[in-house]
């Protein structure tokens, strides 16, 4: 990140802060229903000089006598991101601090930072939750199989991750995860893919995931999926509907493949989904 300051919103009991862990680069070739060159197009329109980059952002949230950590960034694997560590520890968070791990789901991007180079636990205190049919979907042996090729590596990252926290992993269906979190299932990016709610009485945050990796396309054009997507009609499906919620209720968002200033709202003009990022509040 180009300054020490990290961006912070704050919803009731609860401080939430961006950690950028960097950046991965995603061929435009993957995305369905739009093509590159319209693709590029759109991502110059909205300012992005490297039309491919897709950022990664992590989310610490303080409150309750509480550090939890909502993904964990890529840690370097496949040459992407690998900040996490060294910008939590900018934020003056240590890693022993963090108590729990939400997972929005398994991918590599969201899992990478979870165990170091010596494959061990990168945050040896946290208690690691994800929903039920993620883990499910990672661990069955027929899935890998049917995988493709470049696909089969992330059962190998995904199934290390839980293995690395098996005496401390615990998993959920639905509801509230934490005093004050509560989980919304999100399916269509992967099985159990699951965004976060927060809300107090004055505010509430929604941290949503993989809802888009391109947000300056994906919002304007809800019907373009990824071909990181597991069922990518449902992932637009859900990405539609959610996007019509979110708009409709004023809520604030943020996301894993938003920009570094990592808080946004939703707003339909004219019938067109448009993106806004949040200053702090």
């Amino acid at each position: 990140m180009s300054t020490l300051v990290f961006p912070t919103q704050q919803v009731g009991d609860f401080t939430i802060t961006a950690i950028s862990d960097g950046y991965l680069t995603a061929s435009l070739d993957f995305l369905s229903n739009i093509d590159a060159s319209e693709a590029s197009s759109m991502q110059r329109d909205a300012g992005q000089t490297e039309p491919s980059a897709v950022h990664i952002n992590c989310y610490v949230v303080r409150g309750a006598g509480r550090t939890v950590l909502i993904d964990g960034g890529a840690g370097g694997i496949k040459q992407w991101g690998g900040r996490l560590k060294p910008h939590l520890l900018l934020a003056g968070i240590e890693p022993t601090a963090i108590d729990t791990i939400l997972l929005t789901h398994a991918h590599p991007d969201h899992v990478g930072g979870l165990m170091d180079a010596a494959g061990q636990a990168s945050f040896p205190n946290a208690e690691l939750v994800v929903h039920q049919r993620e883990v499910e979907f990672w661990r069955d042996e027929g899935n890998r199989a049917r995988a493709s090729e470049r696909a089969r590596g992330n059962f190998v990252i995904a199934r290390q991750v839980f293995d690395g926290y098996r005496d401390r992993l615990r998993t959920f269906n639905e509801g509230e995860v934490l005093p004050g979190i509560s989980a919304m299932p999100l399916p269509g990016h992967t099985d159990g893919h699951t965004g976060y709610l927060l809300e107090a009485r004055d505010r509430s945050l929604l941290v949503w995931g993989d809802i888009v990796h391109f947000p300056h396309i994906q919002i304007q054009r809800p019907d373009v999926s990824i071909a990181f997507d597991q069922d990518s009609s449902l992932a637009a499906t859900t990405r539609s509907r959610l996007l019509d919620r979110v708009s409709s209720e004023r809520l604030l968002v943020a996301g894993m493949h938003l920009g570094e200033a990592g808080f946004a709202r939703i707003r339909r003009t004219r019938g067109a989904y448009g993106l806004h990022y949040e200053s702090e509040a």
